[in-house]
């Protein structure tokens, strides 16, 4: 059985960590937007029978009807992918969301607040959805597998996060994930996985802090055997470098030596200037 795995696209995200930048918002949504049709296609070009979708599919403060819409039709082109999605605590299960009054096409399925088991012939999948935008969590340890199935579950979870602290995103423990052949999550937006418990991150960047690639989960599973596949797909990075200027004296050194770097275009970087000042640095100028 083919799946692909994603999390945390927060479509209509306001993106407001880059809102310094001038239309960079803007230019990431419309970005945001091409990265996921290219996930469909991948689905549709590979035949894909599954997509788990482990929340934070969109912002439920900010979203508009036509993404929505946007969304599903691109689900329309995929009629034979099965969909199941975890609603996340930035798109909670409620009762004026879109995941209960729209009317998605049929080979969604959405998965409310109460653990819901789908039987399949070979595979059992399990699923769980936010409630509001805090979770916490659910009791796991009740649940008798068929342990001749391939066992999924689908949710949007704070891996072996504190109890202890107010705000709670459905935590959960490592030991009680370990039942199941493969636990789809969401919620961590860089890439984690060891071949079972994965989280794909967000499907692209939001900012400084989420370096490095960013992209989704491809993988087959059949009688407990897993093959998994971290696929890239945001074709812009944001990247940080540490610059020593140490041994620069003036700004117009600083300038030309920062010129030399050997920078992608399409990517945003952060340059973090370390070590000895020997001259004065007006930041403005340099940029």
């Amino acid at each position: 059985m083919k799946f692909v795995h994603i999390a945390d696209m927060h479509f209509d995200s306001p993106f407001t960590k880059l809102g310094r930048i001038e239309g960079l918002a803007d230019i990431r949504r419309l970005e945001q937007r091409k990265a996921f049709k290219k996930v469909i296609e991948y689905i549709s070009e590979n035949n894909i029978e599954f997509l788990f979708i482990s929340g934070d599919l969109y912002e439920n403060d900010y979203v508009r009807q036509s993404t929505i819409e946007y969304i599903n039709n691109l689900f329309k082109t995929i009629p034979n992918t099965k969909i199941y999605i975890a609603p996340g605590n930035h798109d909670p299960y409620l009762i004026n969301s879109y995941y209960m009054k729209y009317n998605w096409n049929k080979n969604v399925h959405i998965f409310n607040y109460k653990l819901e088991k789908i039987e399949m012939d070979e595979i059992d999948i399990y699923g769980y959805g936010f409630s509001s935008f805090y979770s916490e969590g659910i009791n796991l340890n009740n649940i008798n597998l068929n342990e001749e199935k391939d066992n999924i579950l689908i949710m949007h979870a704070d891996l072996d996060a504190s109890k202890e602290s107010g705000e709670l995103y459905n935590p959960v423990s490592t030991k009680d994930l370990l039942k199941f052949d493969y636990i789809a999550l969401g919620h961590i937006h860089k890439p984690k996985y060891d071949n079972k418990i994965v989280y794909p991150g967000s499907t692209i960047s939001f900012g400084f802090d989420e370096l490095g690639e960013h992209g989704f989960i491809s993988g087959e599973i059949n009688n407990k055997k897993i093959n998994i596949e971290f696929i890239p797909i945001d074709e812009r990075e944001f990247v940080e470098i540490n610059f020593d200027i140490s041994e620069i004296n003036s700004k117009e050194e600083l300038i030309e030596n920062l010129q030399e770097l050997k920078i992608n275009k399409n990517n945003l970087y952060k340059i973090n200037l370390i070590g000895k000042r020997n001259f004065e640095i007006n930041l403005i100028e340099i940029n």
